[in-house]
């Protein structure tokens, strides 16, 4: 129940986090480079007629001034060697950095969510890790020179360690909150009581097998008995077919002691843990019963704002790590020297829309690994509680990305320019977006289709009227096409879009065409869990939606690599090679792809040593 704000919250989030690097790279045009003799233009060229095979320097000229030193030519490209050629602590500043924020972090992370008594020390690795880091790049910037004006990528690098420290200093908050309630309690002073406690912030519930995520931040009360416990104690008589079975007498006999342990708990330990051990929250205080209405009003309030926060924090810690990603494109832009002067806009549409599509490919994948399958996200049946469906939120971040990208098109234009013809080609794909999205979040919400069903239930009888009507299996899980509808159009239309050279043209046919499998592929997902909607909690792991995440994933990083400016370099360099760039592209997926599994799989290996797993028995 904790973790589904963090999880809800998370892909909108990553969109946020990525659509703020706009905002860095509009701050690197390098106005000297962007003035002086270039011709007036908006966004990058648009080629009228048939593509051209060879690069034409003429035409580059025209429109863009050469590009000036970077790093990476300083490092690698300078003849004779000089002494500001420092390649190793570049090195060593990315490969630390890229440890601490996609190993340490995200491990770290995990840990949390089973309350893990070692999180404080991969905390500290992680730390250490950035520290090394940061001082590896302060020492090259010291012993070379500044090659690309305006940069600031060292200044939200350091911004995002702020937040990182910050929410450490929550933690610590709530660890020194722990700490005083243990010792105004009276408990008697023991090692492992107190380092449970008052450190990890485990409770009498935790010590039962369950582990909520984020359990140091916020505690609430039971909501309803874990039936875990009886499985160890009770033989169920249909143990030889694998069926979990429940003894009612069993149930309310250990439900009756789970209460005793609870009321012996408070008496012991009034100022307990759970009350004590969140920033969010306040230490619970005895009252008379005439005011018991009052509290459970001040409790419930108190729960809503737990629940927000414990989301807020769960939500901006993840979303470091998407941060974290973002920052390293950036690391990337600046040390080769590119998105400068009439190169800027190429490089905002193409890189912030490919790291979208990237992680959408991930979460994606995730999905399939069973990330989500508390919420019913891993084409699964929730295994309680109601939550928005993941269709909902893909429609939700295709409609922000559609109305905050319909006014982005014009940066750059000056008032009372014509609207180009890239222009409106890239509005009306940001309006699609917009209008699409409204239509599938209007589809996933329950209010809206019992409206839709109000002619059906209107030409009822009136004998029947009162009576519950049966729904359809289909209405068990969600089937919402246009997600996969606007991302299959979106790469049809891009692997048309006209282009200067044809080495451009057949880059953006790449791209497109595996976002039209994607999108074909989520098609296939519905029709197949159509005929068979999911019936149980597990994960169903359709294989469509494996190879469609990875179709969109490496759609998502081609589309990186086919700015304007990385294809001009390819084309002087006799690099124009696609099956180069696909075959890239599809390496750095499958790492990709690899670390998820890897976090994904960590995180589901801490949570099923932490609490007994029932047995499973086949469907079929």
């Amino acid at each position: 129940m904790r973790s589904s704000w963090s999880t809800i919250g998370l892909p909108a989030a990553a969109l946020c986090v990525l659509a703020s690097i706009s905002v860095s790279y509009a701050s690197l045009v390098n106005d000297a480079s962007s003035s002086g003799g270039l011709a007036v233009r908006d966004d990058h060229h648009h080629h009228h007629g048939a593509p051209m095979t060879e690069l034409n320097e003429t035409e580059v000229t025209l429109h863009h001034a050469p590009i000036p030193p970077s790093y990476y030519t300083l490092d690698w490209e300078n003849d004779p060697a000089t002494d500001h050629q420092h390649p190793g602590l570049m090195f060593t500043h990315a490969v630390l950095m890229c440890l601490a924020f996609f190993v340490a972090l995200p491990v770290g992370i995990a840990m949390r969510s089973v309350n893990h008594s070692w999180h404080g020390a991969v905390t500290v690795m992680f730390y250490v890790l950035a520290a090394l880091g940061c001082a590896s790049s302060a020492l090259y910037r010291k012993l070379t020179p500044n090659m690309y004006e305006g940069s600031v990528h060292g200044t939200q690098s350091y911004l995002l360690l702020l937040v990182a420290i910050v929410l450490t200093c929550v933690d610590l908050l709530a660890i020194f909150r722990r700490i005083l309630s243990f010792v105004r309690s009276g408990e008697r002073l023991a090692l492992k009581p107190f380092w449970n406690v008052a450190i990890l912030g485990r409770d009498s519930a935790w010590l039962k097998g369950s582990s909520p995520e984020y359990a140091g931040l916020v505690t609430e009360e039971p909501e309803e008995y874990e039936l875990d416990d009886p499985l160890k104690d009770v033989p169920s008589p249909t143990t030889s077919d694998r069926h979990v079975h429940y003894d009612e007498a069993t149930i309310h006999g250990d439900t009756a002691q789970w209460a005793n342990n609870v009321n012996r708990h408070h008496r012991e330990f009034s100022q307990s843990a759970a009350s004590d051990r969140t920033l969010f929250g306040e230490r619970s205080i005895h009252s008379d019963d005439g005011a018991m209405d009052f509290k459970s009003k001040a409790h419930s309030k108190r729960s809503l704002l737990q629940q927000i926060g414990t989301g807020v924090f769960a939500t901006v810690e993840r979303s470091l790590v998407v941060a974290g990603f973002g920052q390293l494109i950036l690391g990337v832009v600046i040390y080769t020297g590119g998105c400068r002067g009439n190169y800027t806009n190429g490089c905002l549409a193409h890189l912030i829309k490919g790291a979208i599509f990237w992680c959408y490919g991930l979460l994606t994948f995730a999905r399939f690994l069973g990330a989500y399958s508390d919420l019913g996200w891993a084409w699964n049946r929730a295994p309680n509680g109601d939550y928005v469906s993941a269709e909902f939120v893909e429609s939700f971040v295709i409609f922000l990305y559609g109305i905050t990208n319909t006014w982005m098109e014009r940066f750059g234009a000056h008032p009372g320019d014509p609207y180009t013809t890239k222009q409106i080609q890239h509005i009306g794909i940001a309006v699609m977006f917009w209008f699409a999205g409204l239509v599938g979040m209007a589809l996933e919400s329950k209010r809206v289709r019992k409206w839709m069903a109000g002619s059906t239930i209107a030409a009822l009888p009136p004998s029947v009227s009162g009576e519950a009507i049966a729904e359809p299996p289909s209405y068990i899980a969600s089937y919402n096409p246009f997600p996969a509808l606007v991302i299959g159009v979106t790469g049809a239309a891009m692997a048309a879009h006209a282009q200067a050279y044809v080495f451009q043209v057949q880059i953006h046919m790449l791209w497109g065409n595996l976002l039209v499998a994607f999108s074909v592929l989520r098609c296939l997902t519905y029709f197949f869990l159509w005929l068979g909607p999911p019936r149980s909690m597990l994960p169903s792991r359709p294989p469509t939606e494996a190879l469609g995440s990875f179709f969109l994933a490496c759609g998502g990083l081609s589309f990186m690599f086919s700015t304007e400016e990385l294809t001009i370099a390819a084309m002087r360099r006799g690099r124009d090679d696609v099956m180069m760039f696909l075959n890239v592209a599809v390496a750095l997926t499958c790492l990709a792809f690899t670390w998820t599994v890897c976090v994904v799989g960590y995180k589901g290996y801490l949570k099923s040593r932490t609490r007994s797993v029932p047995a499973f028995h086949s469907s079929a």
